[in-house]
């Protein structure tokens, strides 16, 4: 599935936990993970269906919280509305701001490290889209805590990226302190690495280019 797929895939996940569906009935209903269906929806607030549980069956959701979330799926739809599909030269801009943000802007390899899957998937495709890519060459290295399961981490990204596990790094094994974080990325956060210092020094020329370059707003 490409790109434009995935997205699509999640925007649907997100509003069938919008409209309170459990995980497991995203899950089954789009054909993927219950972990992956919570990763796209962790962010997703919703009002939970009632339960028989005594008096607080039938309870109604308070006006403001109602009011919240129909301002955010409007916003949601508007969005879209807004961004609608990406023609090649819009992918090309938002890959080189993505990189601007979130890439790696020293040493020789181009390199992009996000625990988002969609982040992951438009970098890849961007980066296979507008640059002469050695596939042999892209390599994965996942950072990921103690105790979580590597193996479906790797199969995850693995899956999602096109890159095939034996281009996976041995993984950065983190012991979590509850003293400064207790929350974990259930699959890590995988650091794609391309080594070619001509295409680090090409993409940091585009972020310049983006970064410097002049533009003009319609009054």
């Amino acid at each position: 599935m490409g790109y434009r797929g995935k997205v699509e895939e999640r925007e649907r996940a997100r509003q069938l936990r919008a409209q309170a569906w459990t995980l497991a009935e995203i899950a089954r209903e789009l054909g993927v993970s219950r972990s992956s269906a919570s990763r796209w929806t962790r962010d997703v607030e919703f009002v939970l269906r009632p339960r028989n549980r005594g008096h607080a069956a039938g309870r109604k959701p308070h006006p403001q919280h109602l009011a919240k979330l129909a301002e955010i799926e409007a916003c949601r739809i508007a969005a879209h509305s807004m961004i609608g599909d990406l023609s090649e030269r819009d992918l090309f801009v938002a890959g080189i701001a993505l990189y601007a943000g979130e890439g790696a802007k020293t040493g020789s390899s181009v390199l992009f490290a996000n625990t988002d899957p969609c982040m992951i998937l438009l970098f890849v495709t961007w980066l296979r889209h507008f640059f002469p890519i050695d596939e042999s060459r892209l390599r994965i290295r996942l950072y990921l805590h103690e105790g979580l399961d590597v193996d479906a981490a790797v199969r995850f990204w693995s899956e999602h990226t096109g890159i095939p596990p034996a281009q996976f790094g041995r993984p950065y094994r983190a012991v979590a302190d509850p003293s400064r974080r207790t929350a974990k990325h259930p699959l890590g956060c995988p650091a794609v690495r391309y080594s070619s210092a001509s295409t680090l020094r090409a993409v940091l020329a585009l972020t310049s280019a983006l970064l410097t370059s002049s533009f003009a707003i319609p009054g």
